[in-house]
């Protein structure tokens, strides 16, 4: 499994966005800002702010004073869920990519037992860091 570029430039928006607003509560911070301190393309980063805005994580003001913020205190955003919203699922293999196992093979699947462990513990180790985590 990888995490691309696009959850891992997600996440240290996210972090920006969450250190930034510590300092400066009510403000927006402009996306080339971010860009900026982040080494990052704006133009990547608007593709990223569009899936985040999406899902509510981040909201968005235009204009002079525009820019973005969290919409939730850093301590209740879980890195799971950032990844999530960039990469789509986590799931390791392809039949638990959804709430039920569809595999024709799962109740005879000799390494399935293997690969939900394996997918909770992926799960679990995201679930439990916040952005706060990232902000000591």
């Amino acid at each position: 499994m990888k995490i691309s570029t696009k959850g891992r430039y997600a996440l240290r928006m996210m972090i920006d966005l969450a250190q930034q607003q510590k300092e400066s509560v009510l403000s927006y911070i402009p996306l080339k800002d971010i860009a900026f301190r982040q080494g990052i393309e704006i133009k990547y980063l608007e593709q990223i702010v569009a899936l985040l805005k999406k899902d509510g994580l981040i909201q968005g003001v235009r204009g002079s004073s525009g820019g973005y913020r969290l919409t939730r205190e850093p301590k209740e955003y879980t890195v799971r869920e950032i990844l999530e919203v960039t990469e789509g699922s986590l799931a390791p293999i392809a039949c638990l990519d959804t709430p039920v196992n569809l595999c024709p093979r799962k109740e005879h699947c000799p390494t399935l037992a293997f690969w939900e462990d394996f997918s909770s513990c992926i799960t679990d180790f995201l679930e439990k860091r916040t952005l706060q985590d990232f902000l000591s």
